[in-house]
């Protein structure tokens, strides 16, 4: 009798409709804001654009990594931009061959600062010596290349400067932070910091860069010849 009473309740439990839920109990179950005018309707043309886009996103990000994918390495990196080649800087320095050492202006402001580059190649004549098993770039060569740019920011005449005459008159602060090796690319960027046109003296700061990542830097001073 028991038994026939429990399966008749569960049945009835099972079969019967269940009752609405009010819209008080609701609000009072959720701590969100449901809106219950209009109700929330999803129409199978949602999921179909849903999936375009997913697609056309997917098909635009494998696009461009195929197309980089497809570039030549040689193609995608440009080359740094000539403002003076080593025709005009060579009618700047006194320096020759082999204690020129400076390829390229890429950046120039005069009287105020320059960047340029030193392509570094295992037929630099330093390299045979410094070292033969190691070949490094010496750093007092990377601290002469940074005067020599330097005198290129300083030796005009409309900044006051002379084309014959320019000496170190000192350097501080100098630091290596890593070695420069053949096939290396040096980035040398100098600043006027200070020009004492009485006395012909012009502090500088400067920083040499390969592949972005300072390499040598410090303060320079440096004494100018006058015509």
């Amino acid at each position: 009798m028991a038994s026939a009473v429990f399966s008749q309740s569960f049945f009835s439990t099972l079969t019967s409709s269940p009752k609405p839920i009010s819209k008080k109990t609701v609000d009072n179950a959720l701590p969100l804001s449901v809106s219950f005018n209009q109700p929330l309707t999803i129409s199978r043309s949602h999921f179909k654009n849903a999936r375009r886009s997913s697609i056309a996103a997917c098909a635009a990000s494998g696009d461009s990594s195929s197309s980089s994918a497809e570039l030549p390495i040689e193609l995608r990196y440009p080359a740094f931009p000539t403002v003076m080649d080593i025709n005009q800087i060579r009618g700047i320095l006194p320096h020759r061959f082999p204690f020129l050492l400076v390829d390229r202006v890429v950046e120039y402001t005069p009287g105020v600062s320059a960047v340029a580059i030193k392509n570094v190649t295992i037929n630099d004549n330093f390299f045979p010596g410094h070292f033969p098993e190691r070949p490094i770039m010496p750093g007092v060569l990377m601290v002469e290349a940074l005067a020599q740019v330097g005198g290129i920011v300083m030796l005009q005449p409309e900044v006051g400067g002379s084309r014959d005459n320019f000496f170190f008159a000192g350097i501080d602060k100098v630091r290596f932070r890593k070695p420069v090796v053949a096939g290396d690319t040096l980035v040398m960027r100098m600043n006027l910091v200070k020009l004492q046109k009485r006395f012909g003296i012009a502090k500088m700061e400067g920083k040499a860069y390969v592949g972005g990542e300072v390499v040598c830097e410090g303060e320079f001073l440096m004494a100018m010849g006058s015509d």
